[in-house]
């Protein structure tokens, strides 16, 4: 398989994103950042791990966001608990 192959295989798709936990999502990130400062890659592949790496930043961004809407609808919570006490 070339380069320009598996570089279009990375290209990200919504599946291939959703099943990753932040951690997962993170060691993926920071490895394209690794590929990308080490250059050398052609400009197709990238591209395709620019892409992918726009992807998975979004992917780490939706996960804190959704621990800091947990993190205020607990706060919430013990706030109305420790309210009506």
């Amino acid at each position: 398989m070339t380069e320009n192959n598996q570089a279009a295989q990375t290209a990200p798709t919504p599946d291939s994103l959703d099943g990753l936990s932040y951690e997962e999502a993170r060691e993926q990130l920071v490895a394209v950042v690794g590929r990308l400062e080490a250059g050398g890659a052609s400009l197709e592949e990238s591209l395709a791990l620019w892409e992918r790496g726009e992807a998975l930043a979004k992917r780490c961004e939706d996960w804190l966001e959704g621990a800091r809407q947990r993190l205020a609808t607990a706060r919430d919570a013990s706030n109305d608990a420790g309210a009506s006490s």
